[in-house]
C-alpha cells in the first residue's frame, strides 16, 4: 500500500512579509494551523515540516509535530522537500504551504482523489476557477490551460489566447498552492537544471512540463487567500471568524492536540 506525506518547507526570511510562518492567529503560528488542519484530511499519513529555521522547529515541537531540518540555501519550496523527503519512507509527497492557514482538509482530500484517479501522473495540482477577466493577465498567480482529460498543457502568468473570457473559463485555471507528486519524480526534477521557460516564466511547474512529465489539474470549486503580505492577515482573519465553515475548523484547530 502507497504512503503519503504532507511537507510544509517554510523558513522566517519571507521578502514580503518576514516571520510570517509564526505570524499568530488565535494564539498559535500560522504554520500549526496548516499543519493541523492537513492532519483532519483523511489519507494523509503524516505531516512534516522541514525548515532551516530553529525557532520554527521549537514551536513546531511545542505543539507535537513533526520536523526536518533542511539546509539554508534552498530558493524554493520543491527544492526544500526534496531534501526533506530524501530520508522520509513514502511513495507520493504533497506539499503544502505555510502562509495558506485558510487550507480545507477537502481540498488535500480532493488532491488524494484526483492522484487515484489518475495514477499515470507525475505531479498533480489543485486548481480554482478564474473569476474575473482580468486575472488572466495578473502577473502575481500563476494560470494553466487544461485538456478535457484535465492534464495541465501549459502554465502562464499572462494568458496567450485570444478567445473570448467566457470561453478561456472552460479551459483555463488558478495554480493553487497545493500539489502532489510521486517521490521518485519529486528528486530526478528537483535535481534537474532550471529549464528555459521556467527560468523566463518564474513558474516551477513548467520544469516538469519542459521535461515531458504528465501533470494533472484536481479542480477544486473555490481559491482561497494566502498570505503574502502583512495586510493580508487581516483579510485572512476576517474570513476565519466570518465564515461559518472557517469558524468551525478554527474551533477543531484549537480543541486538536494533534
Amino acid at each position: 500500500m502507497s504512503r503519503t506525506v504532507g511537507i510544509i518547507p517554510c523558513h522566517l526570511a519571507s521578502v514580503r512579509f518576514p516571520r510570517k510562518i509564526l505570524f499568530p492567529f488565535a494564539g498559535l503560528p500560522m504554520v500549526e494551523h496548516v499543519r493541523r488542519r492537513a492532519l483532519m484530511a483523511d489519507g494523509l499519513d503524516d505531516v512534516i515540516v522541514a525548515t532551516c529555521d530553529d525557532e520554527i522547529e521549537a514551536e513546531i515541537a511545542r505543539h507535537g509535530g513533526h520536523v526536518v531540518r533542511t539546509a539554508n540555501t534552498h530558493t524554493n519550496g520543491t527544492s526544500r522537500i526534496a531534501e526533506a523527503v530524501k530520508g522520509i519512507d513514502c511513495d507520493n509527497v504533497i506539499l503544502l504551504q505555510g502562509d495558506e492557514p485558510l487550507l480545507l482538509p477537502a481540498h488535500v482530500e480532493a488532491l488524494l482523489a484526483g492522484m487515484a484517479a489518475k495514477p499515470d501522473g507525475d505531479l498533480w495540482n489543485v486548481t480554482g476557477p478564474i473569476e474575473a477577466a482580468e486575472e488572466l493577465d495578473r502577473h502575481s498567480f500563476v494560470k494553466c490551460a487544461v485538456a478535457p482529460d484535465d492534464r495541465i498543457l501549459y502554465c502562464f502568468r499572462r494568458s496567450p489566447s485570444h478567445a473570448p473570457f467566457d470561453v478561456q473559463q472552460g479551459y483555463v485555471r488558478k495554480i493553487l498552492g497545493l500539489f502532489a507528486f510521486r517521490r521518485d519524480v519529486l528528486l530526478e526534477v528537483a535535481g534537474a537544471a532550471q529549464t528555459p521557460i521556467e527560468r523566463a516564466e518564474s513558474i516551477e511547474q513548467m520544469r516538469l512540463i519542459e521535461h515531458g512529465r504528465r501533470l494533472y489539474s484536481v479542480p477544486v470549486g473555490e481559491s482561497l487567500p494566502s498570505v503574502n503580505e502583512p495586510h493580508e492577515a487581516d483579510i485572512v482573519l476576517e474570513r476565519i471568524e466570518t465564515d461559518p465553515v472557517q469558524a468551525g475548523l478554527l474551533s477543531r484547530v484549537l480543541a486538536a492536540g494533534l
